[in-house]
């Protein structure tokens, strides 16, 4: 064996053991995230299709669904403790993320999510709740009123995607959502990738607002960072901006109270772009625009959500 032969095969076989820790670390590092942070409520079946739901409270029911790569915990953290008193508050992690299986291998879409937690909510005796979407979540919400309005109450829509924006699919969902992104891009993500990224990452979307006490440990940033997580959450974004072009034109047809609240410093979805255009375009919408909150309004101003959420449940005669 000459020397370039033998250099060839020396790389080769480092290039296999370094992928070969890469995927012992990823299902390490799951392995770990699921124990610090285990499931904090019950899987429900529905269409052979497993979804993790937590279920609280006494009252009108409420349903919330939370944002991209994110899962319930942004919710128990910290508003549905402020709900159970007054609301029977049913919380999810939607298909792919957290604990719930995802739907397909080509990510769902934000109709096939609406049905998909509309037959749920139905089998659970939840006849028609209000409906509460933040961000991607807030663009599930209004799926699920246009093509589900007799199972839906009225929405509450906290920095909500509504409307397309001319921006490029960043570079990270395009590997990410790549049939070989998705191979390799993932594994190591997973398995590299320290806590602190993500931390930083959560700074951006509460920026103007800190980080809430807590909230970065409670959220579980391993769970964000499973390799299914990733993927999902990667297609999902990359086929929401077509979704959202489908959606636009059922919003005349909307007839249900709607509560938008939507930060004037929110720079992931911008209020001009979306919030705006929505509260014109549908008529039972009432838009308040949060003065210097940035994309996450439950924790900035929870008194202002709970105060939106009553006047939605007021407004559809729940109360």
């Amino acid at each position: 064996m000459n020397a370039g032969a033998l250099i060839a095969l020396l790389l080769a076989a480092a290039l296999i053991g370094l992928w070969g820790l890469t995927l012992w670390r990823a299902a390490r590092n799951e392995a770990r995230a699921r124990q610090s942070h285990p499931p904090l409520g019950r899987f429900v079946h529905v269409g052979g299709k497993k979804l993790h739901l937590l279920q609280q409270g006494q009252g009108p029911d409420i349903v919330l669904i939370h944002g991209a790569s994110g899962n319930m915990r942004d919710f128990t953290h910290d508003l549905m403790g402020r709900l159970v008193t007054s609301y029977r508050v049913t919380v999810l992690d939607r298909p792919g993320l957290g604990y719930s299986q995802r739907l397909d291998r080509n990510g769902a879409t934000i109709f096939e999510q609406a049905d998909h937690l509309a037959a749920a909510m139905a089998d659970l005796g939840l006849r028609r709740p209000l409906v509460l979407g933040h961000s991607y979540g807030g663009a599930v919400a209004l799926a699920w009123a246009a093509r589900h309005p007799s199972k839906v109450a009225g929405l509450v829509l906290l920095a909500a995607a509504s409307h397309p924006w001319n921006t490029p699919l960043s570079r990270y969902y395009k590997v990410l959502s790549h049939p070989v992104g998705q191979r390799l891009a993932a594994p190591i993500l997973t398995a590299w990738v320290p806590t602190r990224v993500v931390t930083d990452t959560i700074a951006q979307i509460f920026d103007p607002q800190p980080i809430p006490p807590g909230y970065a440990t409670y959220i579980g940033a391993g769970l964000t960072l499973q390799r299914g997580a990733l993927r999902e959450n990667a297609l999902q974004r990359a086929g929401i901006l077509a979704e959202i072009n489908q959606l636009v034109p059922l919003y005349p047809g909307l007839d249900v109270p709607i509560e938008i609240l939507h930060g004037d410093r929110d720079t992931t979805v911008g209020l001009a772009i979306h919030a705006i255009p929505l509260s014109q375009q549908v008529a039972g919408a009432a838009l308040h625009i949060m003065e210097g909150v940035g994309h996450a309004p439950h924790h900035a101003d929870p008194g202002a959500v709970l105060a939106a959420i009553d006047r939605a449940a007021r407004r559809a005669a729940l109360r």
